[in-house]
C-alpha cells in the first residue's frame, strides 16, 4: 500500500533500479506549504469567528446546566514530531470519566491503541448529542490559533496511544494534527487503526492546499450524516 510518489527510479550501470524515498526527508509538508496551510486556517477562522463564538456560547450554557462539572475538558495530546500540548474540548462526559476508563476497558470497540465505546456510559445527555455532531471539538479552534493544530490533519493522539505505536505508525506525527482530516471523511470510527494511519500518511505524502479545502467541504455532510461518529 505504497503511494507512487514515494517511488523513485534510477539507473545503475545501465540497469534500471526501483527504490523508495526516505520518509524522514519526504514525509513532511514543505515550509512554503506549511505557510499556505497556516494562512488558510487563520482566514477561515476569522471569517467564521462570529457564528463559531455564538454556537460555543450556547453550548457552554447547555453543558453547565446539564451536569455538574467544568464546561471544558483539557486532554494532553501528541502533536507534530512528538511535541505534547493540551487539546481543548467541550466536556461531554462525567467529571471522573478518565478514572473509569480502565474499568471499562473490556467494552472497547476500537482496535490498536484506540479506546472507543459506541454507547459510552460515561457520556452526559448533552455530551451524547455534541459528540454525535462533533460539536465537542469546537474549542480546538483555540489550539489552531495557537499553532498547535490545523483545521485539517491527522487527529492528535494521546501519549498513552503513541506509546503503543508500531514504528511505521509514527509517520502520522510528521505534521501538525487537525480538527478534521482524511480519516474523518473516509469512515471515521468504522475504520481500523491501521487504515486510519494509512490514510493519514497518504494525506501527508500527497498534501495540497486544494486537498485541505476538499476535506473541509466533505466534513460538513459527514457531520450531518453522523456516520461512524461516537
Amino acid at each position: 500500500q505504497l503511494s507512487l510518489n514515494r517511488v523513485e527510479f534510477s539507473n545503475m550501470a545501465g540497469v534500471p533500479v526501483l527504490g523508495m524515498r526516505d520518509m524522514a526527508a519526504f514525509g513532511h509538508i514543505s515550509r512554503s506549504g506549511r505557510i499556505l496551510k497556516r494562512a488558510l486556517d487563520l482566514v477561515l477562522i476569522l471569517l467564521l469567528s462570529v457564528p463559531t463564538l455564538l454556537v460555543m456560547a450556547v453550548l457552554a450554557l447547555i453543558i453547565k446546566l446539564d451536569s455538574p462539572g467544568p464546561i471544558f475538558y483539557t486532554s494532553p495530546r501528541v502533536g507534530r514530531e512528538g511535541r505534547v500540548f493540551n487539546m481543548y474540548k467541550f466536556r461531554s462526559m462525567v467529571t471522573d470519566a478518565d478514572e473509569q476508563k480502565e474499568s471499562l476497558r473490556e467494552l472497547n470497540e476500537a482496535d490498536g491503541p484506540l479506546f472507543k465505546i459506541k454507547n459510552d456510559p460515561r457520556q452526559t445527555r448533552t455530551g451524547r448529542l455534541i459528540r454525535r455532531l462533533s460539536l465537542d471539538e469546537l474549542p480546538q479552534v483555540f489550539n489552531v490559533l495557537l499553532g498547535q493544530m490545523s483545521l485539517v490533519g491527522p487527529r492528535p493522539p494521546l501519549p498513552e496511544e503513541v506509546a503503543l505505536y508500531k514504528p511505521w505508525h509514527h509517520q502520522r506525527l510528521a505534521v501538525v494534527g487537525g480538527m478534521t482530516g482524511l480519516w474523518q471523511v473516509s469512515g471515521r470510527s468504522d475504520l481500523s487503526f491501521d487504515e486510519l494511519c494509512l490514510l493519514d500518511i497518504y494525506y501527508i505524502e500527497n498534501w495540497t492546499l486544494g486537498s485541505d479545502v476538499r476535506i473541509l467541504l466533505q466534513t460538513i455532510p459527514h457531520l450531518v450524516s453522523r456516520k461512524g461518529a461516537y
